[in-house]
């Protein structure tokens, strides 16, 4: 099985977070994990990108750290995909996988959207949106529809066990996309390489990610 983390951010893009792109490829490398999502925090959320900046310019150092992590990546024969972590409201977040720069690039107005047209638009592009790290903030407190996430982070090993176990729970009340994410922000965290997916293959593309989600091909890293 082929291991992938689906949840991490660098110090590029993530105000949070406290390693380079190149130091989470190496850790998740020797971890023995095939590759990572790169999932920094968006416009919404956490972000250290300059928000005076132009859209373009801003996309530019937004997407920069995805291409330094597969830079290395691809020396090392390790994949790197692209996904981001996109803040709603009240700290609330989604995980998106299967868009690139292009979809950044041709919806600068993302910051104006209600999470209802951005993830409609999302799904154009062929994405899909998981709901992060569920009940972190408190109850079930997603303020849209249930019914327009693709999928739920029924492990995060950030949260503690009593809300990974109601994440679990509400996910059997729909037909969702089940992950495993290990949210992690620093190379040398304990915790890194404890969450993911598996598969039987390879995925290396961010499309190819998305796709295997949504056919169920997965299964969840998680203790």
């Amino acid at each position: 099985m082929y291991r992938y983390e689906t949840h991490c951010h660098c110090n590029v893009a993530s105000k949070c977070a406290h390693s380079s792109p190149e130091d989470l490829v190496l850790s998740y490398r020797d971890a023995g994990f095939a590759g990572l999502v790169l999932t920094d925090h968006f416009i919404h959320g956490y972000t250290c990108v300059d928000a005076n900046l132009p859209w373009e310019k801003r996309m530019d150092v937004y997407y920069g750290a995805y291409l330094r992590a597969k830079a290395l990546g691809d020396t090392l024969d390790f994949d790197v995909l692209f996904g981001i972590e996109h803040a709603y409201g009240g700290g609330q977040e989604i995980l998106c996988y299967g868009i690139g720069r292009e979809f950044l690039m041709e919806n600068p107005d993302i910051p104006q959207l209600s999470i209802d047209e951005f993830v409609r638009r999302l799904r154009q592009y062929g994405g899909i949106a998981i709901q992060a790290h569920p009940y972190r903030y408190g109850g079930w407190e997603v303020p849209i529809r249930p019914e327009i996430l693709d999928g739920i982070e029924v492990y995060n090993a950030g949260n503690s066990p009593d809300r990974n176990a109601m994440a679990l729970e509400k996910a059997g009340e729909g037909d969702f996309i089940l992950t495993s994410g290990g949210d992690i922000h620093f190379a040398f965290d304990s915790r890194l390489g404890s969450a993911g997916v598996a598969f039987p293959f390879r995925v290396q593309t961010g499309q190819a990610f998305a796709d295997a989600l949504k056919q169920n091909r997965h299964r969840l890293i998680m203790p």
